[in-house]
């Protein structure tokens, strides 16, 4: 069993986060996934609280089990969980770019592997320049999923000026957020 872990704001989870934990699990045999909520993460503000992103990330994962990370950065959660055997750590190809500035990557890639999204054309070349500062390259594994033209930034502003999202939300999602009446303006 090979354990996956995918952490992210989540604020709002959306069917972009769905499609690229489905298809990791498919594609590299993740059992179980261990969906992370960032409590506070390190690389951005988040005006929604933890606890919302958490109902709403149980939401869209509700075959998975959802925790909230209280570790800002990967690097300090991983040490957190040495009974982790070699996890592989999800990441979308746009994170991939940035990775080198992530507290520590080569140990993140010590402790865990890296499991990199990309979308069909996707030019790897971008990458190529992360990998080669990496004392580990071989860690990095790469995934292909279909495109889903949707953030979650403009999600929160298409919300809060009320506009239909239904297409780009997983129904028990867009379910919670209309219930708890979340970002409106």
């Amino acid at each position: 069993m090979t354990l996956g872990l995918y952490g992210g704001s989540f604020d709002p989870p959306h069917r972009g986060h769905v499609e690229l934990a489905r298809r990791a699990k498919e594609e590299l045999g993740l059992d179980p996934l261990l969906v992370l909520v960032s409590a506070d993460p390190g690389h951005k503000h988040v005006d929604t609280p933890a606890d919302v992103r958490l109902r709403l990330a149980r939401a869209a994962f509700p075959d998975d089990q959802v925790v909230l990370d209280e570790f800002p950065r990967t690097v300090d959660l991983l040490r957190a969980h040495p009974e982790w055997n070699d996890p592989v750590f999800l990441i979308g190809a746009d994170q991939f770019r940035d990775f080198l500035s992530w507290k520590e990557p080569d140990e993140v890639l010590r402790r865990a592997r890296l499991a990199v999204a990309t979308r069909p054309g996707f030019p790897r070349e971008e990458l190529e320049p992360v990998l080669s500062h990496l004392e580990h390259p071989e860690r990095v594994l790469f995934f292909e999923i279909e495109p889903t033209p949707v953030a979650s930034r403009q999600l929160r502003e298409r919300l809060s000026d009320g506009t239909e999202v239904d297409l780009e939300l997983p129904p028990a999602v867009g379910d919670l957020i209309r219930s708890e009446g979340l970002y409106k303006a």
